[in-house]
């Protein structure tokens, strides 16, 4: 029963992206206009989107569509953060889909390497979940090298910070935060250990 829910999960990534490709026609964003905008962002995203403080992702490369959705999500009262959420609440689409422009087109530097003693495991859980347990690969929706799937605005993983993806993976798993379409990341961290949860957050962070 397990196996086949890790399946179904894995199948409706897919069918969710398809979804998304057909329906979603955003308003096309400006990375010269979105740079100009990034001002207020780098002290605590870093120059040009790479963080420097582990609590903080990383945004460079990140795709723009799930860059605008996380902006509207904040504004909207939808994900919660008490620094987040009013630097976002006066952004309008144009300006939301400009920053998202502005990150896309940005590299990551200065990544952290993933713990030796975690990927192991990690990997394992990455590229091949837990089906004795329901929990569907992470590349499965997030690509095989953490790149995540642009178009579908699923999130890109590689180099992120261990700290925040530990983080949010636990703010899933206690449902504080609900910004996944169909509960599928909070189906898939539900059943997380917290070792797996360290593990594979620590994979993340060597994805290069």
């Amino acid at each position: 029963m397990k196996l086949k829910s890790m399946v179904l999960l894995t199948v409706l990534c897919g069918l969710q992206a398809g979804v998304v490709l057909a329906a979603e026609q955003p308003v096309a964003g400006s990375a010269e206009k979105g740079q100009a905008k990034s001002a207020p962002c780098v002290a605590c995203h870093g120059v040009n989107g790479n963080s420097v403080n582990p609590e903080w992702p990383n945004l460079a490369g990140q795709n723009e569509a799930y860059i605008r959705r996380q902006l509207a999500a904040f504004k909207n009262d939808q994900r919660q953060n008490p620094l987040m959420t009013p630097m976002a609440k006066p952004l309008s689409e144009e300006d939301m889909a400009d920053l998202g422009a502005f990150y896309a087109t940005q590299k990551l530097t200065g990544m952290l390497e993933a713990e030796p003693s975690k990927v192991a495991l990690g990997q394992k859980l990455f590229r091949g979940g837990d089906p004795a347990k329901g929990i569907p690969a992470c590349a499965a929706c997030h690509s095989p090298d953490g790149a995540g799937i642009a178009p579908a605005g699923y999130a890109q993983l590689k180099g992120q910070h261990a700290t925040y993806t530990i983080a949010q993976l636990k703010a899933y798993r206690s449902g504080t935060r609900q910004t996944d379409p169909n509960q599928m990341m909070r189906n898939v961290a539900a059943a997380l250990s917290d070792e797996q949860i360290d593990a594979v957050a620590s994979y993340i962070q060597g994805l290069r």
